[in-house]
């Protein structure tokens, strides 16, 4: 049995759709919660709380550049 994939760019449009109209819903609320999560890295408290709360208007793109520039990016040994 042969499975196949057949790619379209409607689907990752649509997606990207959706990304912009979740970014302008939480405009407001965003950077004030990538702030909070930044500012808890620095100072190297429980992040877990102030996650959560920023999963509620950022995007997984949004928090994972946030905590690049707090900590720096994960680079494992070889």
């Amino acid at each position: 049995m042969s499975c196949r994939v057949i790619s379209t760019a409607s689907p990752k449009e649509r997606q990207l759709e959706r990304l912009a109209t979740f970014h302008a819903w939480h405009a407001d609320a965003a950077p004030a919660a990538l702030d909070r999560l930044r500012d808890a890295v620095i100072r190297e408290e429980n992040v877990f709380a102030v996650l959560v709360e920023a999963v509620r208007c950022c995007s997984l793109g949004q928090i994972t550049d946030a905590l690049c520039k707090a900590g720096g990016q994960y680079r494992r040994n070889m």
